[in-house]
């Protein structure tokens, strides 16, 4: 344009800077916006899959109204943010038309004026106009496209904290790999907090479990009984302390590495969608059918899934959602047997299960267990009587250790918790247990 007349082409240029004050301002006013729109989306979408999630208990305690409200509140809160964008938007996108078509009306009025005197022809003019036109689109679009960068900027930010968040737990620059372990596992006056806190959750625990002994931990709630099996496959790193596999540090070998020869059934079972076989072959993909076949008979687990429409190909939904909580334990158990793992983690493995259920799989666990390093962590005496060790922990130390009979004989702790358990506790016969109660009234 400047070629084709400089004077025209810099009377063009006059609206440039109110069209850039106007997308400056536009954009310092909705960025905060699209901050406040991610966060308040984020909120709508978690009360939506806390209540399909949860719609059980939502019915169960009559709360749907509640929930609608609740629901309805964070999506009015949504709509009038995303209103409040509009309405900025719609003051800045006219400005931006009308500093955009102002430019047209210069060059005409000034282009005119040249015309009457002779210094331009109506050809040139209309040329002239007609490139302008080109860019008037161009500069229009400008004001649309940015608020569709700003809030892509916007949401990148927040993948990006995700994404960038440093891992509290990771592989040490020389950690080397571990082999195949025998199975000793050493906690070494280990204490651990939780970022942020002040108080140890666990506060100077050694203890030595050796190569195939069954190690029972009982305590009550917060006592630091899942807090010890978190640390032997550093879901996190001790505070101060050492957590020894086979002597070595376990913050020393590699991550895979160790996780890899650790079987674990957490306390809360998490299925993934697809198929039965799909999820007890989940941390070996290229087990063979029979292997899947024989690690979900020793969970006891295979009459249950025959009796499944379409047996180990059955699907079982979003977590598991197609099962009951013990057929998701017994899937769990034998998804970590699949493992053949040297050491074995049972965080409360047997809640979900019924008494007779739960004698079954302890049948077979305690076959399973023969020469391997177990970690039993449960609420029922009847899974942990015949450990090796049992560990009694209270506010995040080791108020007691022994075996079952001489913790009955020498801790009023243990004993506690065992007369509690023989209240409720029965066998797959529904009978008491006499033999507990008759070694509670040697104490």
């Amino acid at each position: 344009l400047l070629w084709m007349n400089w004077e025209l082409g810099l009377v063009t240029l006059l609206t440039v800077p109110a069209i850039g004050l106007v997308l400056a301002q536009f954009a310092r006013n909705i960025r905060p916006m699209f901050g406040i729109i991610q966060k308040k989306l984020g909120g709508l979408n978690s009360i939506l899959q806390e209540n399909l999630a949860g719609i059980r208990v939502v019915k169960a305690f009559a709360r749907s109204g509640f929930e609608e409200d609740r629901f309805e509140k964070a999506n009015t809160d949504y709509k009038e943010t995303n209103l409040d964008f509009v309405r900025a938007a719609s003051a800045s996108f006219p400005l931006i038309f009308l500093f955009s078509n102002f430019g047209t009306i210069l060059i005409l009025g000034y282009g005119g004026f040249q015309v009457i005197g002779n210094r331009l022809s109506v050809g040139e003019l209309v040329a002239f106009n007609t490139y302008l036109m080109f860019l008037v689109q161009p500069m229009m679009t400008i004001g649309f496209v940015s608020s569709i960068v700003i809030r892509a900027g916007v949401s990148a930010e927040r993948i990006f904290e995700v994404l960038d968040a440093a891992n509290a737990v990771v592989d040490n620059p020389n950690a080397r790999t571990l082999p195949p372990v025998v199975g000793r596992v050493e906690f070494e006056n280990v204490r651990f907090r939780y970022v942020g806190q002040e108080q140890d959750v666990l506060a100077g625990v050694s203890f030595i479990a050796e190569p195939g002994q069954t190690v029972a931990i009982l305590g009550s709630t917060g006592s630091g009984k899942s807090t010890i099996i978190n640390l032997l496959p550093r879901f996190y790193d001790v505070t101060d302390g050492r957590v020894l596999v086979d002597g070595q540090d376990v913050r020393e070998v590699t991550l895979d590495s160790l996780r890899s020869q650790i079987g674990i059934v957490l306390q809360e079972t998490t299925l993934f969608s697809g198929t039965i076989r799909d999820n007890i072959a989940y941390g070996r993909p290229d087990a063979t059918d029979e292997e899947v076949l024989a690690a979900a008979k020793a969970a006891q687990a295979h009459n249950f899934i025959l009796e499944q429409p379409k047996g180990y190909e059955t699907e079982v939904g979003e977590r598991g959602v197609g099962l009951s909580g013990g057929q998701k334990q017994r899937v769990a158990i034998a998804r970590a047997l699949l493992l053949d793992p040297r050491i074995l983690i049972l965080d409360d493995s047997t809640s979900a299960v019924d008494a007779e259920t739960e004698y079954q799989i302890q049948q077979a666990l305690d076959k399973l267990m023969v020469g391997r390093t177990s970690f039993v962590i449960a609420q029922r005496i009847s899974t942990v009587r015949n450990a090796g060790l049992v560990l009694v922990l209270d506010k995040g130390r080791i108020a007691a250790s022994g075996t079952h009979e001489s913790l009955m004989m020498d801790s009023p702790l243990y004993a506690e918790i065992v007369q509690s358990q023989l209240r409720q506790d029965t066998d797959a016969k529904g009978q008491v247990i006499e033999q507990e109660a008759g070694e509670l009234s040697t104490i």
